[in-house]
């Protein structure tokens, strides 16, 4: 079995590796999150063992990136010195199937590891296709459609509306976006979260006219709330 490794303490990821290796499984190891994005389309994980603070992104946002275009999602494990009940809950409803805080002994962890393989082996094919009001979306055939009609939208447009429809009512800033949707955290990128932006208000339709508003915050980013 194949497992990808993200931890950017090089000391650390070493004994990780050496304890997945005594159990004979491969280890991909990744010090950053973009190293790890780059990597995850051309490559086929049993199963995922992040930390939460890296280099260049936040371990729950490399999760919710790859949920955006994986068509089966790995199943997913934080190992991390985070240890505050909020963060545990925080990546749990995100999707993460188990959480371990450091430090943990290798017996425990590749404990936690060979359940959560057992729990993950027989699960069905995740959701592919999703439905808001009049807006449906299928990403194994990548094709969004209003009111029964298809809307041509370019891979970026998709994954960034899908997110926005599946985090109705919260308030994402452009940083967070970008992470997510691009796999890259630049401030000077951020433009392109509000070009893509105005183009899903049209494309879409996600104005107060057909019953969405997609609002930006001053500072802070955009909403997308039904209009009710």
């Amino acid at each position: 079995m194949k497992i990808a490794l993200l931890e950017d303490d090089l000391a650390f990821a070493e004994v990780l590796i050496d304890w997945l290796q005594q159990d004979n499984f491969e280890v991909d190891h990744f010090k950053t999150g973009l190293d790890f994005l780059r990597q995850f389309s051309h490559e086929q994980y049993d199963l995922c063992v992040f930390d939460w603070a890296l280099p260049d992104m936040e371990g729950p946002d490399v999760m919710v990136s790859i949920k955006l275009r994986a068509k089966k999602l790995p199943p997913i494990i934080f190992f991390t010195g985070r240890s505050e009940e909020q963060d545990i809950v925080r990546v749990i409803e995100a999707g993460a199937d188990d959480y371990v805080v450091k430090p943990a002994s290798r017996p425990l962890l590749m404990a936690r590891i060979h359940a959560l393989l057992r729990r993950t082996s027989n699960q069905p094919i995740d959701q592919t296709n999703y439905e808001f009001g009049t807006l449906t979306f299928d990403t194994k055939l990548r094709v969004a459609n209003l009111a029964g009609e298809e809307v041509r939208l370019t891979d970026k447009e998709f994954d960034l509306a899908l997110y926005f429809l599946k985090n109705e009512g919260a308030l994402l800033s452009r940083v967070h976006l970008m992470n997510v949707v691009w796999g890259a955290s630049s401030e000077v990128e951020t433009r392109k979260v509000d070009v893509h932006i105005s183009h899903l208000r049209t494309k879409l339709k996600l104005t107060s006219e057909y019953g969405w508003r997609l609002t930006s915050v001053y500072q802070q980013g955009y909403r997308l709330e039904r209009n009710r």
